[in-house]
């Protein structure tokens, strides 16, 4: 992970290509499903939305898409709209315990990874989220261990298809700073390691935003973006408080030329809980949304 140098009725208007100018970025633009989760839109409509806003991709939430087939969705209708939309489906957000030390519980998670990568690999995607789920109030989980039990998890990924992202939590006990990530990461010695990052959560979790520059940007796929305010302070500010790319006191922009130093050039996810935002049009949020992030982008 070390770099050698830091270098529906919605369907029918939405064209098959974003309506907005194409960005001058390397970074593709990405909208994650919990920016609108408040809207409860049915993931065909969720999918026009995104299309339609302007985003290169969309990040879904594992529980939609069970929700989704439980309620007879198909999968196969999904994908093809996705790619008729010219999205591509960048990632998928669940929360299975792949990393705890009990044995029966861990089985079980990676029993519900293989099950969520089958769904994602039907949907046309290739990535999932790990995250520390189940050990994040724990303080004593072995690193190294959880570097074992990453590399028998990406593992499994290389035949399904689907390549496990390793997320921190800001207020996680066990993986809540980009240097636990990247010893985990490097001491799997596995070939597809990566590691899922957020503005949010580097803030949360105490991280130096500057330490991204030792990591290698080609390594990473995925980068949830957002904003916080100066207050409430880090200690107790939790995912609510996140606000939209530029509204906030993230130093975005230098965290963007970082990224694009160290050779990054993938997508930039906004993930957004602010449910004043869920009470809003969902194009409209979207919208406003992309347009922010574009702006801080360009600035950076």
């Amino acid at each position: 992970m070390l770099a050698r140098t830091a270098a529906a009725g919605v369907a029918a208007a939405v064209p098959l290509r974003a309506e907005s100018a194409p960005s001058k970025s390397s970074f593709r633009f990405c909208l994650n499903s919990a920016t609108l989760m408040g809207q409860k839109l049915p993931l065909p409509d969720l999918v026009d939305i995104v299309a339609k806003a302007g985003y290169d991709g969309i990040e879904f939430w594992l529980r939609e898409i069970e929700a989704f087939v439980k309620d007879g969705g198909n999968l196969a209708d999904l994908a093809k709209r996705i790619r008729d939309r010219g999205l591509t489906l960048e990632n998928a957000i669940g929360f299975d315990e792949w990393i705890v030390d009990d044995d029966a519980r861990r089985a079980k998670g990676f029993e519900n990874m293989k099950r969520n990568m089958d769904l994602i690999a039907r949907l046309g995607g290739k990535r999932i989220a790990a995250a520390p789920a189940g050990a994040n109030k724990q303080t004593d989980l072995s690193l190294v261990k959880a570097a074992e039990r990453y590399r028998a998890l990406l593992e499994l990924g290389a035949t399904m298809g689907v390549v496990p992202q390793l997320e921190i939590w800001g207020g996680s006990k066990t993986l809540s700073r980009i240097s636990e990530a990247a010893f985990v990461a490097i001491e799997s010695g596995h070939p597809d390691a990566c590691i899922l990052l957020d503005v949010f959560h580097l803030y949360r979790g105490g991280s130096e935003p500057h330490s991204l520059t030792l990591l290698n940007g080609g390594r990473m796929h995925v980068f949830h973006v957002n904003d916080y305010p100066a207050d409430p302070p880090r200690e107790s500010i939790t995912d609510a408080a996140r606000v939209y790319p530029g509204d906030g006191i993230a130093p975005l922009a230098n965290i963007f030329r970082d990224l694009q130093a160290i050779g990054f050039r993938g997508a930039l996810s906004v993930e957004l809980f602010n449910r004043t935002y869920w009470q809003q049009d969902p194009l409209a949020v979207a919208r406003t949304a992309l347009e922010k992030l574009r702006a801080v982008v360009k600035a950076g």
